[in-house]
């Protein structure tokens, strides 16, 4: 598996960014939260991903586009933790909740977590199926 981030693994469409905040369940891990929704498969992607920092907390865009990158970066690395167990396709968007520019240990250490969390609540889901 490589770590990378290809275009067909973003999260662009308005309607299942829609679909997320109306249907979508949410994982949170304090300054991190996942709200995810299973997807149609489209293409070769079983997740995609987008994340988003609030323009109320962050009035820099600098600062919002610091935190979305490290995010991203911390996705990518981890990504292959879950992709390969995981069935069926997801959308998935992280939100940051924090008031103060965290460090990438900090975003690394919650995004482990809300990952492994998701992985176990989509696993438990096709169970009780």
């Amino acid at each position: 598996m490589s770590v990378k981030f290809p275009r067909e693994e973003k999260l662009k469409s308005k309607k299942h960014i829609q679909r997320l905040f109306d249907e979508g369940s949410a994982i949170s891990d304090f300054p991190l939260k996942l709200i995810y929704h299973q997807i149609d498969k489209e293409g070769n992607a079983n997740l995609k991903m987008a994340v988003t920092v609030p323009k109320k907390k962050f009035k820099s865009a600098v600062h919002r586009n610091r935190i979305k990158r490290l995010m991203r970066e911390t996705y990518r690395l981890h990504k292959a933790e879950i992709f390969n167990k995981i069935e069926g396709s997801y959308a998935l968007l992280f939100l940051y909740l924090g008031r103060d520019m965290p460090e990438y240990a900090t975003v690394e250490k919650h995004m482990i977590k809300i990952l492994e969390l998701f992985l176990k609540r989509v696993q438990n889901e096709k169970i009780a199926e």
